[in-house]
């Protein structure tokens, strides 16, 4: 007889695989786009500010640049979005008494942190083959810097998915919230290079200050001023308060 470890196990790969199928069409193709979005992002952002004439501040290519900054950006945004859709997706799954909502949310979490290396990894391979070392100056720190991203994802999506619970309607209002984000945020332009009184402000963002967190293992001499604990208290907090919602708030919902 399995035990409840098992369980608990084909469970959460049942889901997880549920999820990679349920992407753009029902197909592990979908799946793949959804993989590859942050390749065609890069292309879309570098060919604008190649026809802009616009000239990055930092670093020797462009592609580069971007890339430091779109994906931290990109991790945070699509598991802070994706942690609540799929919550939404499964809900009906919850039904069945071996499926908790908890679930849901774990197995899509997974699939999430999946995606974001694996975008990372092609992103890196495709700078490569244009010729461009993806490798920063100090590894550790751009890849903390990214591992909080993606820490910061998942505290906010589990705050989404105890909002949404009550209020479906947030789903569309968040995709909107974070589009503000990313455009503030500092992903075309280094937030450090803004006037004092400007970057004052940016930096109560912790998504601006991920970027550079990741960008001054790139470029360690670029006046950033980045607040670590600030940061983790952002991880932690999102993520307690997210999960004391799950407890109190998802799981009283019919």
């Amino acid at each position: 007889m399995p035990s409840y470890i098992d369980v608990y196990l084909r469970v959460l790969s049942a889901l997880m695989l549920r999820d990679m199928r349920s992407r753009f069409g029902g197909s592990y193709w979908g799946y793949l786009v959804q993989v590859l979005w942050p390749c065609v992002h890069l292309g879309i952002i570098v060919g604008a500010m190649a026809f802009r004439g616009m000239k990055q501040p930092i670093l020797d290519s462009p592609m580069l640049f971007v890339a430091t900054g779109a994906l931290p950006a990109l991790a945070f945004q699509y598991v802070s979005r994706e942690v609540m859709k799929g919550y939404l997706v499964h809900k009906p799954l919850t039904y069945f008494p071996q499926v908790k909502k908890f679930d849901t949310v774990v197995a899509r979490i997974l699939v999430e942190i999946v995606n974001a290396f694996l975008g990372l990894m092609l992103v890196m391979a495709t700078l490569i083959c244009f010729g461009v070392d993806p490798v920063p100056v100090d590894i550790f720190q751009s890849v903390t810097g990214y591992l909080a991203a993606i820490g910061l994802g998942i505290g906010i999506g589990f705050i989404n998915v105890g909002i949404v619970s009550i209020f479906p309607g947030w789903a569309l209002g968040y995709v909107l919230i974070t589009i503000l984000l990313y455009l503030s945020s500092g992903v075309y332009f280094l937030a450090c290079y803004m006037p004092q009184e400007i970057y004052y402000y940016m930096q109560w963002n912790p998504v601006t200050q991920i970027i550079d967190w990741v960008r001054l293992g790139y470029e360690p001499m670029i006046p950033a001023q980045v607040g670590y604990l600030y940061v983790f208290m952002w991880i932690f907090g999102s993520l307690t308060v997210g999960l004391i919602m799950e407890r109190f708030v998802v799981r009283a919902q019919q």
